[in-house]
């Protein structure tokens, strides 16, 4: 009996290690096909595709002109999704994204009405300046966001699947937008900064995009395909020490954290939420690494991220010239 369950757990493991190999392979060529649109943007598309192979949500924080719109155009292709794009402002209404019902009238007198989607109701969403639109707008993402699903009229409607949400934001200018409240804040996996490119990979950029013909991302991917390889990366294993570590950094990140002089500084932390789209990051950067299972070097490169906009600081520590991501280097330090 021990023997028959023994040999079903190497023949279950055989089978895990079959299709994390076939699907790192599939991985690896999305993300090759997305580096040949989006230049110099390695770690901004890398982190893109933890966020969906994890089945999250992620917020893109980037000055304008950085291809964010680009790389959720060029991710819809690439992984075979249906890709919608809304550009959020002050007068958007909750209506323009869900949808709405309206009353039509039958042939023969009868009245009913009818739902009409809304743009939510896509398997890759982009949020464009998400913090143009009020709290009541940016709100009606969050049902969607959470639940998979949206109520209109007292009647429930799913969104696809996969469903995923890429919001971007503008760093710099604040002038009439409205913070994300810190409930909206935590439903994004993670945060991604998208930087300036370097010098070569702006040559490229500036030859790809003036010249007679540009680069065009080819399907790697099916939405099918999507879903088999984000339900593998929650079967890969993960050991204790990554577990500890990950339990280590998201509770030190805590006002009331063990760690004293560091504890001081943080005004609110991470709720386990961050223990969660630690875990998943930590296996899907593996996957996409072509490993089997992930490391502490996971966890400590994926923190930040996860992280950042989990967390705030107190009023003395900003004047004292602390930062987030200088108190999340400390908290790597101590924990790792």
């Amino acid at each position: 009996m021990a023997v028959a369950a023994g040999e079903a757990i190497e023949k279950l493991d055989d089978m895990i290690v079959r299709q994390a190999e076939a699907t790192g392979a599939q991985v690896a060529a999305a993300k090759d096909a997305i580096g040949k649109v989006i230049f110099g943007q390695e770690r901004v598309v890398e982190q893109a595709l933890m966020t969906v192979l994890s089945g999250g949500h992620a917020l893109l924080v980037g000055l304008p002109g950085l291809a964010k719109t680009k790389l959720v155009e060029t991710m819809g292709i690439v992984l075979g999704l249906d890709a919608r794009r809304i550009q959020f402002t002050p007068d958007l209404m909750p209506s323009d994204i869900v949808g709405s019902e309206v009353l039509e009238e039958a042939p023969g007198g009868k009245r009913s009405f009818r739902f009409i989607p809304g743009p939510i109701f896509a398997q890759l969403l982009m949020a464009d300046e998400i913090n143009r639109a009020s709290p009541r707008t940016q709100s009606a993402l969050l049902q969607a966001m959470q639940e998979l699903h949206v109520s209109v009229g007292g009647n429930r409607h799913d969104v696809p699947r996969p469903f995923h949400v890429l919001a971007t934001q503008n760093p710099i200018e604040q002038e009439g937008t409205y913070p994300l409240p810190e409930a909206q804040l935590d439903r994004f996996l993670m945060q991604i900064d998208v930087p300036y490119p370097d010098i070569e990979n702006e040559r490229k950029i500036i030859f790809d995009t003036t010249g007679a013909e540009e680069s065009k991302p080819k399907p790697t991917l099916t939405a099918d395909e999507l879903i088999a390889a984000q339900r593998l990366v929650r079967r890969l294993p993960v050991g204790e020490s990554v577990v500890t570590a990950i339990l280590n950094l998201v509770r030190s990140a805590r006002p009331d954290s063990d760690l004293g002089d560091i504890g001081k500084l943080i005004s609110w932390g991470p709720s386990p939420r961050a223990s969660q789209a630690l875990m998943l990051v930590s296996r899907a950067r593996a996957l996409i690494d072509g490993r089997l299972s992930p490391s502490i070097d996971d966890v400590m490169d994926m923190a930040e991220p996860i992280l950042k906009h989990r967390m705030a600081l107190t009023f003395a520590a900003r004047a004292d010239g602390e930062t987030i991501e200088g108190v999340i280097a400390k908290l790597k330090s101590r924990v790792g």
